[in-house]
């Protein structure tokens, strides 16, 4: 993760691999971690379903993620 508006609740996140809406991502970092769905992304501030490896998306969560956290897909079963 590259940069956290703390006031509108958006993580930039630099892809690298594809996620859609629905996917479930764990964001992890320093002793802060927590699990959600993807319900809001948008690349070049337009709302996507689906964004590609490469892609810098804006990436609506539900807590606060610290600076420099990781941001990972969840498979099935995780």
């Amino acid at each position: 993760m590259t940069h956290y508006y703390g006031k509108i609740g958006v993580a930039i996140v630099e892809l690298s691999g594809e996620i859609k809406i629905g996917d479930k991502v764990r964001v992890q970092g320093g002793s802060h971690e927590f699990d959600q769905e993807v319900g809001s992304m948008e690349v070049d501030r337009q709302s996507v379903e689906t964004a590609k490896k490469g892609d810098i998306v804006g990436l609506k969560v539900n807590e606060k993620a610290p600076q420099g956290a990781k941001v990972h897909k969840l498979e099935e079963g995780e």
